[in-house]
């Protein structure tokens, strides 16, 4: 009995190495190149830097699953005889693949829809937004049907492409946060306080980008510390979601498709907003906001209460 329970604490010791080591590596680097190489560049009229700094950011995305391989090699964990959360079993999981990809997109709708409800003035019919940001780039203004038809594809297209046109990219996180970090974190802790804690840590890794302006821009009361904040509850909320379905299926690919529909269509309610009456990012009607990710907000509150009822019960 000794000796299991020495066994276990050892295991639990080699966990939080590993752990410390992911964190490390992945917080480390991701600092370094969004502070020191994408911060100078931000802004910038340059069109070479500013496309220098957009391959920047996406190659942060690969930083997790970074962090992932140091930790396994430096642990001398490796990669064989242990779930790497690659799994595909749809026949099994396809209500959780349904989830993350119909369900997202619903409740994106739904969220951006709720905001408009609650704030009329916020919505333009005539997409005037969309209109002004296609003619910026355009070098002859579309017509009133062309733009109707370019967001009525953009949304069509986004819903049923969004999934899988940012594969490679949310690999890169997804594989670090739900596929090493979570699985890690259960070992060490009860499910609700693993996954809170694993969407909390996802939500602080985004600090520098948030202070950039990324998401909440950068003209709010308490910049960049609200926009920080704010960032971490969407994390917490999103990561709920997404660690749910990981742990159900024992792997992180619905994880990098959820992530993907929300980079990807999260911000389809932005072609609907006014010029006249802008919208509240901390509000809607993206799902970053409180209203536009209230569906988020109770699923990710369902899903956890499920988690600890059944770990309660056994």
């Amino acid at each position: 009995m000794e000796q299991k329970e020495q066994s276990s604490m050892e295991e639990k010791q080699t966990g939080r190495k590993r752990i410390l080591i992911f964190l490390a590596v992945t917080f480390a680097v991701t600092y370094f190149i969004e502070i020191v190489m994408i911060a100078p560049l931000a802004g910038s009229s340059d069109v070479n830097e500013a496309m220098a700094a957009q391959r920047l950011l996406s190659g942060v995305m690969f930083v997790p699953a970074l962090g992932a391989v140091l930790a396994r090699i430096l642990t001398k964990e490796g990669f064989m005889g242990t779930n790497l959360y690659f799994t595909i079993n749809l026949k099994e999981n396809l209500r959780y693949y349904g989830l993350v990809w119909l369900g997202f997109g619903i409740l994106i709708i739904a969220g951006a829809a709720l905001y408009f409800a609650l704030f009329p003035a916020c919505y333009d019919g005539n997409l005037g937004y969309a209109g002004a940001a296609f003619n910026a780039a355009a070098k002859e203004p579309y017509s009133d049907e062309q733009i109707r038809q370019i967001v009525m594809n953009q949304v069509l297209m986004g819903f049923v492409i969004a999934p899988f046109a940012n594969l490679v990219n949310c690999f890169g996180e997804e594989w670090g946060w739900r596929g090493y970090l979570l699985p890690k974190l259960l070992k060490q802790m009860k499910v609700v306080p693993a996954v809170l804690l694993c969407g909390l840590v996802w939500g602080l890794w985004h600090g520098p980008l948030i202070a950039l302006g990324h998401n909440y821009g950068t003209g709010y009361p308490g910049f960049p510390v609200t926009g920080i904040l704010a960032m971490c509850f969407f994390c917490v909320v999103m990561g709920t979601i997404l660690s749910y379905v990981t742990i159900r299926t024992r792997s992180c690919i619905p994880a990098i498709m959820g992530h993907g529909m929300i980079n990807g269509f999260s911000s389809v309610g932005i072609l609907f907003t006014s010029l006249e009456h802008p919208y509240n990012v901390f509000l809607g009607p993206m799902p970053v906001g409180l209203i536009g990710g209230a569906g988020f907000i109770a699923l990710a509150a369902f899903l956890l209460w499920k988690l600890y009822r059944e770990e309660k019960n056994g």
